[in-house]
Order: structure tokens, then sequence, then C-alpha cells
């Protein structure tokens, strides 16, 4: 949990930029619907610069959480958090693939047919390679290539290599073996959700919530195209995007529903939880932050709301606690099941062409294949009540570190009133009540403390470190401690890391 927490905050600052680049797409989008920017330039602007970032998200989470999972928040780590990225999404895009599965097809490459029958959903599994799973995955790689080996010395003829710059090299051979693990098991896992949607496409309404919480619960990996791909596209003969904005005679006639099938039942459950439910969630992370904290929750979850609501970009809100608090994010994924199932047993429905915000539900409640879609917003409203209850319930019940809520948070009493500004005298003490430099193995800092991890914790002379001036000390376990110093902690660590 310690891990993935910190893993959550590393992922904050790339997760900051995507609310107003949503709504800059989503405005685009409503402007022209039909062409995306191909018939308004104005458009086109919009939805390019919004794209800039929501399309190359993955790479932000490379480097972002390279950055934040390093000891030290340093340029090489970030270098090597895209070097990464750039190593694996390359190694194992579709072209590169055929090559090296020595395939020589005879027509067009983008056909699905490229690969061998027994291999069929290859191809579309590695157009997917470039997603946030792999981003994170390149990050922690980095990260951890940057933590052993960042103060590496290499023998003297090797030495301009040595230290951060040797970083960035170690962490494309480490993604070389990355590489030819997913080369073999990218694809298999990508068709084995194949097959699961195949196998539940029959179910009618139950299978649609199936579909929908493991469409949110395979967020984070990008596997959720795999699902996307039987539903919403024509892998499976469903087609239900396409059904809703362009229904054939036959559909039109039978008032878009076929047996057990009602055109646009993969795609309504969605509106109540991405319009209504989402945000609520954000309103019971905002009340049940900390104080002191509230309005720093207040701007991150209130731009992912409005995100969520007008654009249906939920990626903003749901990383924003999908790492802090996973067991919260399970129940996210549950409950979406649940009302998109609902949604498809009343046969409410509206269709998105780019996600199930207001802009999608607005321009599609009139289409012929839309049925009862104002019911869909009553609904909502229930879910915006169960959601907010559930998460409140669950955020305070077990204490669970969403936004506002991290373990750094302090009170305000417990900042430390350092005696003067002399950094170096602190850090001097500190570092001699810790046991001296080499009992210390890692530094790092949050937003007012020190987060040291020592070799013998029986050095460790808490009497000492608190000399200096510094709130307290903390000992997580016996490996961990954390000196709280107060707002004034990085010129503190800044000079500790010169004496380390």
């Amino acid at each position: 949990m310690k891990y993935l927490q910190k893993l959550g905050k590393s992922l904050m600052l790339p997760v900051a930029v995507l609310p107003a680049a949503a709504l800059l797409m989503g405005i685009g989008y409503w402007i022209d619907p039909n062409g995306w920017g191909a018939n308004n330039q104005i458009a086109a602007f919009l939805i390019k610069a919004g794209g800039a970032l929501v399309d190359n998200l993955p790479y932000l989470f490379a480097i972002g959480v390279a950055v934040g999972m390093a000891k030290e928040q340093d340029g090489a780590a970030a270098l090597s958090g895209l070097v990464a990225f750039l190593v694996v999404t390359t190694l194992l895009s579709t072209s590169v693939v055929v090559m090296l599965k020595g395939i020589k097809p005879e027509g067009d490459l983008d056909a699905v047919g490229v690969f061998a029958r027994d291999n069929m959903d290859a191809k579309l599994a590695f157009d997917a390679i470039k997603n946030a799973f792999t981003g994170i995955i390149s990050g922690l790689v980095a990260a951890g290539c940057y933590n052993k080996f960042s103060r590496t010395k290499l023998p003297d003829a090797l030495s301009f290599f040595s230290g951060k710059r040797c970083v960035a090299i170690i962490t494309s051979v480490a993604m070389l073996g990355v590489s030819i693990i997913l080369f073999f098991i990218w694809p298999v896992i990508y068709s084995g959700l194949v097959g699961l949607g195949m196998a539940i496409k029959d179910m009618g309404a139950i299978g649609a919530g199936i579909y929908a919480f493991f469409n949110r619960l395979l967020i984070p990996t990008g596997l959720h195209h795999a699902l996307n791909q039987v539903f919403w596209q024509n892998l499976a003969g469903i087609n239900d995007i396409g059904n809703f904005w362009s229904p054939t005679e036959e559909l039109l006639a039978a008032g878009g529903v076929i047996g057990n099938y009602r055109v646009g039942m993969y795609q309504a459950g969605f509106f109540p939880v991405m319009m209504f439910g989402l945000p609520a969630a954000a309103l019971a992370m905002y009340h049940t932050a900390k104080s002191d904290k509230k309005k720093i929750a207040y701007g991150l979850l209130l731009a992912g709301a409005v995100s969520s609501f007008f654009t249906g970009v939920t990626e903003p809100l749901e990383f924003a606690f999908m790492f802090l608090a996973p067991g919260l994010y399970l129940v996210h994924a549950i409950l979406t099941g649940i009302v998109v199932a609902v949604t498809a047993m009343f046969g409410w429905t509206a269709g998105f062409g780019f996600s199930a915000g207001f802009v999608d539900f607005f321009l599609s409640s009139r289409l012929p294949m839309a049925h009862q879609p104002y019911m869909l917003l009553v609904e909502g409203v229930v879910v915006a009540v169960i959601y907010y209850v559930i998460f409140r319930t669950a955020i305070v019940a077990f204490n669970l570190k969403t936004p506002g809520r991290e373990d750094e948070d302090l009170d305000a009493e417990m900042a430390a009133v350092l005696a003067n500004d002399d950094f170096t005298q602190v850090a001097s003490i500190v570092l001699e009540g810790l046991g001296g430099k080499d009992n210390v193995t890692s530094l790092d800092n949050c937003i007012t403390r020190l987060r040291l991890e020592v070799k013998d914790y029986t050095l460790v002379d808490e009497k000492k470190i608190k000399s200096a001036g510094v709130a307290g000390v903390m000992r997580p376990s016996k490996t961990a401690v954390q000196v709280i110093i107060g707002t004034k902690v990085q010129f503190v660590a800044d000079e500790m890391k010169k004496m380390l």
C-alpha cells in the first residue's frame, strides 16, 4: 500500500494537467461534432491543443512516475523514463512486431489478417501498446535503475558514463527484457479479453454490466480497448457506437431492438457514472480532505469533476485515487458495472462518439436510436447520491488516502520552527543523529518531512535529531525514519544531499 500510494502521488503532477486539456477537446468537439475539426478551424485548434496532452498521457506518466519514484527528483530520472517508454513502444509497435515474427503480409498492413490465424488479435493488441500501463511500467523501471545506479562509479576509461549518465543507458537495456516479456504475454492477455467479450456478448443486460466492470478495472492497463473492440466496434458484429449513430434500415424498423440487444446498451450506462457518479465521488473526497489541504484538493477534484461531467474524460479523477486508494477504485468499477446493467435492463439509451459526457449526451439524445434518454439524468441523480454516500463512508471508515488525506499531510501545529535558518547546521545535526552518512541508504522529502531509509535502526538517536529544532521524528518501520521539518524541508534536504 505504501508503494502504491507513493505511485499515486507521483501521478498527481501529470494528472493535474489533464482537466484543462479535456475541456478544450470537449468544447472543440461540441463546435464540430461530426468532423472533429475538419469543418471548423476553431474546433480543430481546440481539439488538437487538448489532444496534445490527453493523447500523449502515457508519455507524461512515464516521466512523472520516473521522477516521483526516484530517490532524488532528478532530471536524469525523467530522461530515463522517456527512454524506457520509447524503447518498449518502438520494439512492440505493429510494424516492428511483424518483422520480429517473420511474417510477410501479402496485402495491407492494416488488415487484421496480417498475422497468423492463431494470433489474429495481435495487431490490435500491439496497436494499443502506447497506454498508461506501459507508461507507468516504464517510469517504475527507470526509477528503479536511477535508485540503484545513479551513484555507480565506472573504470577510468568509462568514467564519463559514471553516475547519473549511465542511468538512461541501463534503463534502455532493462526495457529490452520488459519488451521481450510483453512480446509474448501482451497478445495473449489481449486475446483473452477479446474472448471474454465474445463470451458475455449474448448475456444481455448482465453481460453489459460485466463488460462495464472490466472496462473500468482495466483503465490503468489500457487493455480495456480489447473489450471495447468487441462491444463498441465491429470485431464481433455488435458495433454499438456505429449502429447508434448510423443505424441500418433493419435496426430502424425494429426500433433499435433485436433479440436481447438494444442499440446503445453498451454506452448509455456510462453517462450516469461520468456525468453524476464521479463528480459526486469528487465531492465526497473534497469533504473528507484534511482542513488545511482542502484548497489543494479542491483545485484538482473540481477540475476533474468538470472534465468528467462535461466531456466524459475521467482519467483526471480516476488516477487521482486509483493508486492512493485501490480498494476504492475497485468499488468504482463495481458500481459502474451495476449502473450499466440496470440502465440496459430498463432500455434507456444515449450514445457517444467521444465519451459519455454532457456534450455527447446533448448531441445524441435526439437521434433515432436514443430511447428515453432523459431517464439517464434521473438515474444520474440517484447514482450521484449512491456514489457520494459510499465514497464518503469508505474514506472515513477505512482512513483511505484520497487527495488531501495523504500521510505526509500535517496539522498546522506540527510544523517545525527552526531556531535559525542555518540549514547546513540543521542537516549536519540530523545526519549525525541518523548514525552518520554511512547509515543512510536513501533520502527523499515531501512537503514537510525528510523521508529516509537507514541500515541499522539502533544507531538512530532521536534526541540528537530533535536537538536541531525539528518538530518530531517518526519510525514507521525498522529501516524507515521520517524527520518532521516543516515548510523549510527542501532546504534541509538539499544540504543533506550534499553531505551524502
